[in-house]
């Protein structure tokens, strides 16, 4: 009996120490600090932006762009050209096609569910054929906190700066057109042009996030935390602040959390993401069952 039980208690701690060590953490965090920033650049990026996806309905579109994304990586990490290049080149393509020939909901889904195949085994055929190593493959789709060298940062922060420029020059006319397109296009705003510069900063904030948490899940960043946001608030001022906040909290700490085990980043990111999103979600249904008991109540 005890050898069984000595049997089934060992896996547990080697899982244990392959998710959490914390052994040398602080030279690992004096290393990696680079990946730490990109963490907060990603989060105050996908934070905001974040806020328009889901008010535009585009959870589904990320995920198509993200698909290109990684199938430009994988084709720049083959070529030679550059990561980050090639996540830039497929990600504006991506968008610029669901922006111009998905003008209507049903379109739009149409056409992201046509990418999204094409881009992932693109992306599948480049990594098959790169000779380099694993590593370099897996993290591509999964995230990775190692490659967040100098260089990369500094790109990193040119495409963030980019779009959080681009955010802050259309967000009243965006915010005007995304919950009503209609009095929108009736009051003179260019609601298709602002549709399309919108899809281009979208691109940009999915080609940022591939290079961190990977393409299969960037949803997490760019939707869960504007999600949780807007399950505790409606208010235009704190629900981007919140989303902001959930953002970073959730790539820092899992930037954190991967620091000093084996694992990829992104599980650790999704987690707190998700934990995130179901305690705001727990709070915002309360709240709705205290409203609605003391609207019943007699006066």
């Amino acid at each position: 009996m005890s050898a069984h039980l000595a049997a089934a208690v060992l896996p547990t701690a080697d899982w244990w120490t392959t998710l959490f060590n914390f052994s040398d953490y602080g030279e690992l965090l004096q290393l990696l600090q680079n990946s730490v920033y990109a963490g907060l650049l990603l989060g105050l990026v996908g934070g905001l932006i974040g806020v328009f996806v889901v008010q535009r309905d585009l959870a589904f579109a990320v995920h198509g762009i993200s698909e290109l994304s990684f199938a430009g990586a994988a084709a720049g990490l083959l070529l030679g050209v550059g990561v980050v290049e090639g996540s830039l080149i497929g990600s504006v393509i991506a968008a610029a096609v669901i922006g111009v020939l998905g003008a209507r909901a049903r379109e739009r889904n149409s056409i992201t569910a046509v990418l999204m195949p094409f881009g992932l085994g693109l992306g599948i055929l480049c990594l098959a054929l790169y000779p380099g190593r694993d590593a370099n493959k897996f993290g591509l789709l999964t995230g990775q906190i190692v490659a967040v060298d100098d260089p990369r940062l500094g790109s990193l922060a040119v495409i963030a700066v980019i779009v959080l420029v681009g955010l802050a020059i259309v967000w009243r006319p965006l915010g005007f057109a995304s919950v009503d397109a209609e009095v929108a296009a009736a009051r003179g705003v260019p609601v298709r042009a602002l549709s399309l510069v919108f899809m281009i900063l979208l691109a940009l904030a999915v080609s940022v996030s591939v290079q961190i948490v990977g393409a299969l899940l960037v949803l997490s960043i760019l939707v869960t935390p504007a999600a949780a946001a807007l399950r505790i608030s409606a208010s235009p001022l704190w629900v981007p602040v919140l989303s902001t906040v959930f953002a970073i909290v959730a790539l820092v700490g899992g930037i954190l959390l991967a620091l000093g085990s084996s694992v990829p980043i992104s599980p650790y990111v999704t987690t707190i993401s998700f934990l995130i999103y179901l305690v705001c979600r727990i709070t915002g249904s309360r709240r709705t069952v205290r409203r609605r008991q003391r609207q019943r109540r007699p006066a």
